[in-house]
């Protein structure tokens, strides 16, 4: 799988930008503009970026946990989006997104290098 690393990125950000779209305009029914496209596509940029250092460095187990947070945080955003009970879902939907996704990264991080620390003090003794 970390030899495929461009190719996984690319699926993640193409994903990321594809679900976006799916969300706004199909679920809230808004119509998307052109800076839309320009935020939806940086985004998945990001993620794509994101994925395939990830792998690039070998960091499995942070592969699998930053791919979970992201699979959560799109459900947390589509259900904001169907449960718009007080006309902010559209708004705490994208937020959620964000912050979930950022929170998951920085977890999944921190979970691999205390991880990586702890073979390596396995390994030294």
């Amino acid at each position: 799988m970390e030899n495929n690393f461009g190719k996984i990125g690319v699926v993640a950000g193409l994903s990321t930008f594809v679900l976006l779209i799916v969300g706004i305009r199909n679920v809230l029914g808004q119509p998307i503009e052109i800076l839309n496209f320009v935020a939806f596509s940086v985004f998945g940029l990001i993620i794509g970026i994101i994925m395939a250092s990830i792998l690039f460095y070998k960091l499995r187990i942070a592969f699998y946990m930053f791919s979970s947070f992201l699979l959560i945080a799109f459900i947390e955003m589509f259900r904001n989006f169907i449960m718009n009970a007080n006309g902010q879902g559209d708004l705490i939907g994208v937020l959620s997104l964000f912050i979930i996704t950022s929170f998951g990264l920085g977890l999944s991080l921190i979970v691999q290098f205390i991880v990586i620390l702890l073979n390596k003090k396995k390994n030294a003794n």
